[in-house]
């Protein structure tokens, strides 16, 4: 079995070259219809396996452009960065595929995932399994899957319910399908680098700090 990456082991720098790496490969394939390989000199832990999702959005507006990742550990990490952010830009079926006159108005942003563990508790009790700003959550029933990362609650200030909720909405199921015994719920929790700008610094996200900030309003008496 092939070593997985530890999103935690990972540091700013390697965070800063998979963000770098990830807008070559949007802007190569843009231009010239080509993926990129990995370079290199691509640090030695980036070519463990690994799963990412890349997520393209609208400067300064931060209005999302595309989101696409995996999972499944089933490539190293430095190449699944490379096809996530690829699939971003070009196979997100809500949005048509970006042009290359794009490239300099939005931002990028990776999330390194760990892999995901399932809940065992049922119903309201999930809800003390849940940290927002840390935990991402996957809905599984039958045919039906939805995946939101961390920095989706605290973007839109959610607590723990609506995650959940909105959880099952994107697996294409009613809001409250967490309280059935029959769903299985995974969380996750991942790394977040950003560039700042387009082409700009690129920094990690603390989405717990985030949160609190931003959202303070949930946490009065």
């Amino acid at each position: 079995m092939q070593e997985v990456v530890d999103p935690m082991e990972l540091s700013l720098d390697e965070g800063r070259f998979l963000v770098k790496i990830a807008r070559k490969a949007i802007e190569h394939y843009l231009r010239l219809g080509e993926v990129i390989k990995p370079p290199r000199n691509t640090p030695n832990k980036l070519n463990k396996y690994g799963m990412s999702f890349v997520t393209i959005l609208k400067y300064p507006s931060n209005e999302l452009r595309g989101c696409i990742g995996y999972t499944q550990p089933i490539e190293p990490l430095v190449r699944n960065v490379i096809n996530s952010a690829i699939a971003a830009s070009t196979q997100d079926p809500r949005f048509p595929p970006m042009n290359i006159g794009e490239v300099n108005d939005v931002i990028i942003e990776v999330s390194v995932l760990s892999v995901p563990v399932e809940l065992r508790v049922k119903g309201h009790d999930l809800l003390k399994e849940i940290t927002i700003g840390k935990d991402g959550l996957i809905v599984d029933y039958g045919v039906y899957k939805g995946l939101l990362l961390p920095e989706v609650p605290v973007d839109y200030c959610w607590d723990e319910e609506t995650f959940l909720s909105e959880t099952c909405l994107k697996a294409g199921l009613k809001p409250d399908c967490w309280l059935s015994d029959r769903v299985k719920i995974y969380k996750y929790y991942t790394k977040t680098f950003r560039e700042v700008k387009p082409q700009g610094d690129i920094i990690e996200r603390n989405l717990i700090d985030e949160y609190k900030r931003k959202c303070s309003f949930l946490f009065r008496d």
